[in-house]
């Protein structure tokens, strides 16, 4: 008996060693095959997530593109100046309007970023950032410092363009917003609460969007465009202006806002696609303001209401609810009822995306719109845009010139807007930037009939006699409800 235990139990541990051994290497082999996958995974694309192997290759990602951005990205502070007429109701009586008022002004400052898109000094920013500024100065990364002047000011794209002084900049690389994926990595990098120099990451977390800050912030002249890139890297007060970069570091586009209860950041953040940013920019230096053009459509997202109730096959392209009369889309052919389906090779499902896409060309240019009509059939249709006065006609720099004065352009009055207004003569206030009309408190709409008390008929007998007046001004103003207002300043 006992020497039936010990052979079973010489047999057990004899049995046991190999199985050990076995066990051993096979686990020796498989941990090897895993380690080896999961790097080659890393080295191949970057995207898997382990310790060894993407983090790395993203960390050096980020770390190039941090380096390439921030020299290329500014500082940008403002002064502020606002200025109030306080009328002497007792000297008009006597001595007629403006008599003995008295002028009174008011400082503030305020601060963002930018981005250097030129070696020989042109910077893009917000337009909210230089808004009723007087002084403007740039800070480099490297704390130089330079006064800046105004190029131009597009209020319905939210960008502007400053020039400094100076050459040999980083300008930096520009990519293209329209290769941006969702849940790519990006970069914001800007200057929030003052802290110069600041980089944070993110993904893109959507693409064309439209949030209607800009119809908030601009006057309901200005019809806006919002196609925002939507990210959750962080982005505070301060980085108005900067960069959003990818991980090559190229410029995808200018960061613009918060979606925030609180002021400062709370998870949403938006920045304007640089392909739209790239013929902003362009237009304002060129001639010094935005060349856009038109379809002449009233247009509307299509959600479920709007197919049941037309009918449509589904729920793609963009609803065209009407047409304004002799515009580009209705000399086309187009009808209410269609539905714009592409713009050149571009499809568009929503309404910002498709006022990205024409916002992008100018009056004149000629531009295939694919769409579908009432019936289901598709068609491409060629229409020539045109700008807001109905024509196709570029405006050059000379012509802006003749048509501005003191920071502020001009046109004629209509009859019917005369008729409205209870008035026979004046010129209206097309658009404002920053210089001494606008830090006067006058609004785009305004109307100015008279000065120094003199009928003012004409945009060239005004501008003359504001360009050339080294006195005291006294203009008489009619808002755009008709109310009779005066404002005197000196020059």
């Amino acid at each position: 008996m006992n020497n039936s235990i010990k052979r079973f139990g010489i047999g057990l541990i004899g049995g046991m060693i190999p199985l050990a051994f076995f066990l051993f290497f096979s686990n020796s082999s498989v941990k090897n095959h895993i380690d080896s996958r999961i790097q080659k995974g890393g080295e191949q694309n970057g995207q898997a997530v382990n310790f060894n192997g993407s983090m790395e290759i993203a960390a050096e990602n980020f770390i190039g593109a941090s380096e390439n951005s921030l020299n290329s990205v500014v500082h940008v502070t403002t002064t502020v100046e606002t200025t109030s007429f306080q009328r002497d109701v007792f000297s008009e009586f006597f001595y007629g309007p403006g008599a003995g008022g008295q002028e009174f002004k008011q400082y503030g400052s305020g601060s963002g970023s930018g981005v250097i898109i030129s070696e020989d000094g042109y910077i893009v920013t917000n337009n909210h950032v230089i808004k009723d500024a007087t002084e403007i100065q740039v800070i480099l990364n490297d704390n130089r410092k330079y006064d800046a002047v105004v190029i131009g000011a597009d209020p319905a794209t939210d960008i502007a363009v400053l020039k400094i002084k100076e050459k040999g900049l980083r300008a930096i690389p520009i990519g293209n917003s329209d290769n941006v994926r969702v849940g790519e990595w990006v970069l914001a990098v800007g200057n929030p609460f003052n802290l110069t120099s600041t980089v944070t990451a993110g993904i893109v977390s959507a693409k064309a969007r439209n949030i209607n800050l800009l119809r908030e912030r601009s006057s309901k002249n200005i019809a806006p465009i919002e196609s925002f890139i939507q990210t959750d890297a962080a982005v505070n007060p301060g980085n108005s202006g900067g960069a959003l970069v990818n991980t090559a570091g190229e410029l995808i586009g200018i960061n613009t806002a918060i979606a925030s209860q609180t002021g400062s950041y709370t998870g949403y953040s938006f920045a304007v696609p640089v392909n739209l940013v790239k013929k902003v920019m362009r237009d304002l230096i060129d001639y010094g303001i935005v060349q856009r053009g038109y379809l002449g459509v009233q247009i509307a997202d299509i959600t479920q209401e709007i197919k049941e109730e037309n009918e449509l096959p589904n729920t793609k392209g963009v609803y065209i609810a009407g047409l304004i009369e002799n515009g580009s889309a209705a000399k086309a052919g187009i009808e209410s009822g269609d539905v714009i389906l592409r713009v050149g090779n571009k499809i568009v499902n929503s309404v910002a995306a498709l006022q990205e896409e024409v916002g992008r060309r100018r009056p004149g240019d000629k531009v295939p719109i694919t769409i579908r009509n009432k019936k289901g059939h598709e068609t491409v249709k060629e229409i020539v845009l045109k700008n807001s006065d109905g024509n196709t006609k570029l405006i050059t720099k000379a012509e802006v010139k003749k048509n501005t004065a003191l920071g502020a352009t001009f046109r004629q009055l209509t009859s019917k807007e005369k008729n409205e207004l209870n008035i026979t003569n004046g010129v209206k206030i097309e658009s404002l930037s920053p210089g001494k009309l606008k830090s006067l408190g006058l609004k785009v709409g305004m109307s100015i009939t008279k000065i120094n008390n003199e009928k003012i008929s004409t945009i060239e007998q005004l501008i003359e006699k504001l360009n050339s007046s080294n006195r005291g001004v006294l203009l008489e103003i009619i808002t755009e409800n008709g109310q009779k207002d005066y404002v005197g300043f000196g020059l």
